[in-house]
């Protein structure tokens, strides 16, 4: 019986990846030599990237970008070269705003997705809503057909009230509404799984907080970034991580370590 191969994975909102190029907090990142990188929220086209963002030695780069200069985009860097690379869900009004990747590898497929935020207003709260039933969908799909799933991102929700520190307060706050956690919940129930949780209980464990306020000189956050993996992967999961050693944007990075 062949060994499992190990695979570490990072997951991170970077909020502008040549802002966080520029100070150079992409650097120990790289240095701690993830098999696959997944940034989300890269605010550029490929055009806009100097060639050390493109070409990083050992890495294979895809990207996936809005058609509003600017604004949101996805990026993988992966040792390995996938076996297929899948832009977007196939559905124009989501991937106009340039939310998704999928790299599909021999043992499994990745989804790396800036989930919509709903803060703006009732239509973006419907959109970010319709998005997580469209991805739920293809997630499903694949794991019918058979295949382990790993998903990483910003879901831009946290799911029950120690995933953030003032709950109370929030209740009302796109991010922790009922409707959207309901759907982590339906989500989770569709055979999936918060990979932090299996071996972490705790709160104060957050992935985002307030630039403006310095809330997390105070750890005042919300953990609304994930790894999730399909519950046909569960026990091939070794670690899940928050990484909040790592500074540069108002997120900090997440990890994944599975033997496959």
């Amino acid at each position: 019986m062949a060994q499992a191969e190990k695979i570490n994975l990072m997951s991170w909102n970077v909020n502008g990846i040549r802002a966080v190029y520029r100070k150079e907090a992409l650097t120990p990142v790289f240095a701690e030599k993830p098999d696959v990188l997944c940034l989300q929220e890269t605010k550029a086209m490929k055009e806009q990237l100097s060639e050390d963002l493109i070409n990083i030695d050992g890495y294979h780069s895809y990207f996936v970008s809005a058609v509003r200069k600017g604004y949101s985009g996805v990026a993988i860097y992966s040792r390995k070269e996938p076996v297929k690379i899948e832009n977007g869900l196939g559905i124009e009004k989501f991937d106009e705003e340039g939310r998704t990747i999928i790299a599909h590898f021999d043992k499994f497929s990745l989804f790396n997705i800036y989930y919509p935020n709903g803060k703006a207003s009732k239509e973006r709260l419907k959109y970010k809503l319709d998005f997580y039933d469209a991805f739920l969908e293809k997630a499903v799909g694949l794991k019918e057909a058979g295949k382990g799933i790993i998903i990483c991102g910003d879901v831009n929700t946290a799911h029950t009230e120690i995933d953030l520190a003032r709950p109370k307060e929030n209740e009302k706050v796109s991010g922790f509404l009922p409707e959207e956690r309901a759907w982590i919940d339906k989500f989770i129930e569709a055979g999936f799984v918060d990979t932090f949780r299996l071996f972490n209980q705790e709160e104060g464990n957050y992935t985002w907080w307030d630039m403006k306020s310095r809330a997390r000189d105070r750890n005042i956050g919300w953990r609304i970034d994930y790894f999730f993996v399909s519950d046909n992967l569960e026990k091939s999961v070794k670690k899940a991580t928050i990484r909040q050693d790592f500074f540069g944007s108002d997120h900090c990075p997440i990890g994944l370590e599975v033997a496959l």
